[in-house]
């Protein structure tokens, strides 16, 4: 599928990967394919195992040997790997942004750009929608979603004009939340704060940080020694419990200390700063802003 997705830091993820043509790599976020063609490239008798949620993806699948794609969410990827005989991998790259065609297929609900139904679902078979969670989320709930998700100030006042809306008529469309909701964008930063309210509730329609959280607890019995773990993260939120996870081991970000009182962590860290894209990749690719890279080594 043309233009499915532009994979952001391309170059610097593959690098940091460090691939050998006999080893075992899994991709758990396809998409397009394009992590995936350039990580197969170096392949001599090595593996590729790809994950997608999104069925969508599929149509852009790889005819080749060493590849398999698996339809499922990331967070079950120990228990996909040990099914098909791999116990143990050399690297694993995850890229958490969403797809291009995700957004720009107004159908999915996923742009505040475009009226449609509010759906947001990166699984399109799973139930519950944004849609859902607008009209029947409690106000605690959803106070907690636009809070912790969104990071928006306002989010007590979003809550409840989305709890008032919603009396007259259940949410079903995009342009009800937008009008719902549009006196409370600050000027001059409208879109910036549509963003947010619509990050929160993709977060939560798709369990993304919880998702996140299980995948990076399955890398460390994944890994072999010396294994990669390569990371793309797009907002502050992941990048923080990324963050956390390559420096300590657990997504807490706590540190752990053996019987003699030093510090035991199983991931050394590649970079201690994070990698951004270039200026020149930024003005080809402006989706491409706000990635963040981060490369840790198992120990």
């Amino acid at each position: 599928m043309v233009n499915y997705h532009i994979p952001a830091l391309l170059q610097e993820s593959i690098s940091g990967l460090n691939i050998k043509p006999d080893g075992v790599y899994v991709d758990v976020t396809f998409g397009g394919g394009g992590h995936s063609r350039e990580i197969l490239k170096p392949l001599n008798t090595g593996k590729l195992i790809a994950f997608d949620q999104d069925k969508d993806a599929f149509k852009n699948t790889i005819e080749d040997n060493n590849f398999m794609l698996i339809h499922s969410n990331y967070r079950y990827i120990k228990n996909f790997l040990r099914f098909y005989g791999f116990n143990k991998v050399d690297g694993i790259l995850a890229d958490l942004g969403i797809s291009f065609h995700q957004v720009d297929d107004a159908s999915r609900g996923f742009s505040f750009k475009s009226d449609a139904a509010i759906d947001m679902r990166m699984n399109n078979i799973a139930e519950k929608t944004a849609a859902d969670i607008l009209n029947e989320y409690s106000e605690k709930e959803l106070l907690k979603v636009f809070k912790e998700y969104g990071e928006l100030k306002n989010a007590w006042q979003i809550t409840k004009k989305i709890i008032e809306n919603r009396k007259q008529q259940p949410f079903k469309r995009i342009n009800q939340l937008i009008s719902a909701i549009e006196n409370m964008a600050p000027k001059k930063f409208e879109n910036k704060f549509y963003a947010k309210v619509f990050q929160a509730l993709r977060i939560e329609v798709n369990g993304e940080m919880e998702a996140l959280k299980e995948f990076l607890e399955s890398t460390t019995k994944l890994l072999n020694p010396n294994g990669r773990l390569v990371i793309i993260s797009y907002h502050s939120l992941e990048d923080r419990i990324v963050k956390n996870f390559i420096r300590s081991g657990n997504v807490n970000g706590t540190i752990e200390k053996d019987v003699y009182g030093n510090f035991e962590t199983p991931f050394k860290q590649i970079n201690k700063k994070i990698i951004i894209p270039s200026e020149a990749e930024v003005n080809e690719n402006p989706r491409s802003r706000s990635a963040k890279l981060r490369i840790a080594e198992k120990i």
